[in-house]
Order: structure tokens, then C-alpha cells, then sequence
């Protein structure tokens, strides 16, 4: 595969052979989702009424491909209590001046005039599966045929002590905006002999290969304006979750002498006052703090009382990953980190995952069976230092005999190293994948 095709393929998310063949008939160059005129057809024989809530990665694909596949007759509304979005990815390079927060900033203005979709600017307090309405925080009432859920996650309490000020400062900056924007602030005040501390959730956690990124982009900005420091990975997991090749050796040699690596640091306490991180394996201290909590679903899942959190101990949402439809509550479909399935939580698998849940809504309205082979994939550039990137990818395909989406192939495949290429592939990825989504 040649490198520019490699990129194409891997900045947008699968739903099918034929539908990525589809998606890449006009594949000419890196732009050609924004640059192309965009009609939402009037012949699908299609009408119903979809109401997506959360306009992150799933939740906006899904808000836009529902009217791009769908059509005119079928009427999308997306709920969304924020004016814009923050994307994670690439948060970690605003931590250390690669990138600015409105660079990473995305509005919903194309979303609404190129494709027609109506938005809520308000929050859901409840929904009605038996009435199928959702009731918003600004008084209104919103009846659907298919409601998409992408609430994305939330987080446990960290087992913090200390003064409220001192407990302010533990950040983890795990949900790009002003964390991100006041971890960075944290991080320029660090002097060479500072130690920068992340703790690591046990997983299933958002974006695998993030903590590790972080702690490469974080020990490169030390070296290379502070003239050293410290940073100490104190992991809950046994090993690396991601890229274990690519990362090994860049906390070993790339990052030598700065970067330690902790693994099955489940974390007991943080003295915020002291600094202290307390976990099963020894004690840590640092100047800057960087705990990243154990995730869960976020809570429209997790406090809906409609029994939509039937996953991992009432942690996650169980879904068909046919449809991404809830496996206890019938209309009702959730995509992105808030579901239970055997991908990963993620922005590029997100998108895969709402592609395949619109397919499966407007099949569902045509009276259609499923797509019974469906294909997503994931890949993730990461920054290793200010110049150099690796990758990791890797497809899914459903197994009808587990009902779930197992790995292709090789599984999951590392790039050979990171490299100044990999590092211009990475800016092309996440245009292609953010336009492929908000543009």
C-alpha cells in the first residue's frame, strides 16, 4: 500500500468494504471531504426521526451521516449542551505548545448549514423509552424514532487528602478544555529538578496509547526548554496497553534518564499537600500531579434509570455491535466510549462506530436486515517528540460466533519506530479525520 493511500485509509473509520469504497470514490487528495459539494439526496425512501446526544467524535458523525446516508425525509437533531468541542486528540500537544486549545476547537456551524441538522444547545435530564421522547434541560420535549446516546465517559473520585486548594491542582486534563489549558500552565512552571508524576486507570480507558504519549511529549518539552526533569508513568496495568514496542523504546532510549516507568501502580491515596502518591507498589512524590481517574460511562448511561448501564459491573453500556442498539432497552443506540465492546475507546474507532450504527438505523427504516458483517478500524498517531510520530492500526470484523468485533489479520500492528514522516502522516490523519467528522 502506498503511503499516501495508507494515510486516506486510516483517516477515516470503516463501516464496510463497500461503504469505504464509497466513502473514498472521490479520494483524489488530502481535502476532499471539505472541498466536496454535499446534497442530501431526496430518493433514499427513507423518513424517521434521530435524535443524537453528545457531539463529540461518535456523536457528530452519527448526527451527520444519518442526514448525508439517510436524506432529507429523515429529520436529525443533535443535543449537545456545549457550544463547541474540544478534541482530545492532539490535546497533549497543546500541553506543550505544539498546538493551541482553538486549534483543537471545532463548532457545529457546518453540521447544521451543509447537512441540515437541527441542534439543541441544552442538556438530556431524562428519556422516555416507552413514549420515546427525551426531555432537555431547556424545557423541551423531543420525541424519536432512534435515539443515538454518545455521552462519552466520566470518572471515579481519586482517593485525594489535603487543603480544597491543593486538591484543586491535581488535574487530569482527560477531557480537552480548561484542564488541559491549566495542566499546561502547571507543566511550564516545572524547573529541571521536577518531577512530573501520571498515574494510569486501570483499563478499559479512553485513547490506550494516550498516557504513554503524554509522558513522551511532556519529557521532550522538559529536556528540550527546561534542560531536564523527571517523569514517572505510575501505571495500574500490568504493562504498556499500547504500542508496547514503539513506547519500551522511547522510555528506554528516546527518553532515557527522564522518563521511569512504573507498571501495577494501582494508586491508594494522593496527599495533595505533600505531593505524595501512595500506590501498591511505593510511594512518589512530585511537583506536578497528573492523575488520570478510573473511567466509567458518562452519566446519562450510568444514572439513567432505564437499566442502559447492563455492562462491566454497571460501569459501561451493553450493546449489539451490529447496530450498536442497547441490549436491554429496544430504539436506543450507544456509540463511543460510553458502550461495551471489544474495540477500543477512541476517537478514530468512535467515528467507525457511528458510521456502522447509521447504516444499521436506516436499514432498520427500511425495514432491512442488518449488515452482518460490518468492519471498523482504529489507528492512532502519537507524538514521541516535537518531530517524530509512531502509529498503531488495527480492523475489526464481527464474529457472528462470539457477536463480537475481533481483531483482522495481524491484530494489532505497530509502525517500525517513530520518524519525522510518521510525524507529517500524523498532521494529514487527524485533518482528514476531523474533517471527516465536522466538516
Amino acid at each position: 500500500m502506498k503511503r499516501r493511500d495508507f494515510i486516506n485509509h486510516i483517516g477515516a473509520s470503516a463501516l464496510s468494504l463497500a461503504v469505504l469504497h464509497e466513502a473514498f470514490a472521490h479520494d483524489d487528495d488530502d481535502d476532499r471531504v471539505k472541498n466536496v459539494p454535499v446534497t442530501i439526496p431526496t430518493n433514499t425512501g427513507v423518513s424517521g426521526r434521530v435524535i443524537v446526544v453528545g457531539g463529540g467524535m461518535a456523536g457528530t458523525t452519527a448526527a451527520k451521516y444519518s442526514r448525508l446516508w439517510g436524506g432529507v425525509d429523515v429529520d436529525v437533531t443533535l443535543v449537545e449542551p456545549n457550544a463547541v468541542y474540544y478534541s482530545n486528540i492532539f490535546s497533549n500537544m497543546v500541553l506543550t505548545g505544539e498546538r493551541t486549545l482553538n486549534q483543537i476547537t471545532f463548532n457545529y456551524n457546518t453540521l447544521i448549514s451543509k447537512y441540515g441538522v437541527k441542534l439543541e444547545t441544552s442538556a438530556v435530564t431524562n428519556i422516555d423509552p416507552i413514549g420515546k421522547n427525551v426531555h432537555l434541560g431547556n424545557g423541551k420535549t423531543l420525541a424519536y424514532d432512534r435515539l443515538i446516546l454518545a455521552p462519552g465517559i466520566d470518572f471515579d473520585p481519586l482517593p485525594l487528602s489535603g487543603t480544597a486548594d491543593n486538591q484543586a491542582k491535581i488535574l487530569h486534563a482527560w477531557k480537552a478544555g480548561a484542564q488541559t489549558t491549566a495542566l499546561k500552565a502547571q507543566i511550564q512552571s516545572m524547573t529541571k529538578k521536577d518531577t512530573f508524576i501520571m498515574t494510569i486507570p486501570p483499563k478499559p480507558y479512553r485513547c490506550p496509547p494516550g498516557p504513554y504519549e503524554r509522558a513522551c511529549v511532556v519529557a521532550d518539552y522538559l529536556k528540550r526548554v527546561k534542560g531536564g526533569g523527571k517523569v514517572i508513568i505510575l501505571d495500574a496495568n500490568p504493562g504498556i496497553q499500547a504500542q508496547p514496542t514503539n513506547f519500551t523504546n522511547a522510555f528506554n532510549n528516546t527518553h532515557k534518564g527522564i522518563i521511569t516507568y512504573v507498571p501495577g501502580a494501582t494508586i491508594n491515596s494522593i496527599d495533595a499537600n505533600t505531593g505524595t502518591v501512595n500506590t501498591a507498589v511505593g510511594s512518589f512524590n512530585g511537583k506536578v500531579i497528573n492523575a488520570i481517574p478510573t473511567h466509567k460511562a458518562g452519566s446519562l448511561i450510568t444514572q439513567s434509570g432505564i437499566g442502559l448501564a447492563n455492562a462491566g459491573g454497571g460501569r459501561w453500556a451493553g450493546v449489539n455491535v451490529l447496530s450498536y442498539e442497547s441490549t436491554s432497552v429496544p430504539n436506543v443506540h450507544i456509540i463511543g466510549d460510553a458502550s461495551s465492546t471489544t474495540q477500543p475507546k477512541a476517537g478514530h474507532i468512535a467515528n467507525a462506530e457511528a458510521k456502522v450504527c447509521v447504516d444499521a438505523i436506516i436499514r432498520l427504516f427500511r425495514g432491512d436486515t442488518l449488515n452482518q458483517a460490518p468492519i471498523t478500524n482504529s489507528s492512532c498517531f502519537t507524538p514521541i517528540t516535537k518531530t517524530t510520530a509512531s502509529w498503531l492500526s488495527v480492523v475489526f470484523r464481527y464474529d457472528p460466533a462470539t457477536a463480537t468485533m475481533l481483531p483482522t489479520g495481524k491484530g494489532v500492528v505497530e509502525s517500525s519506530g517513530a520518524s519525522k514522516d510518521f510525524h507529517e502522516d500524523m498532521l494529514k490523519w487527524f485533518d482528514n479525520l476531523m474533517s471527516d467528522t465536522f466538516a
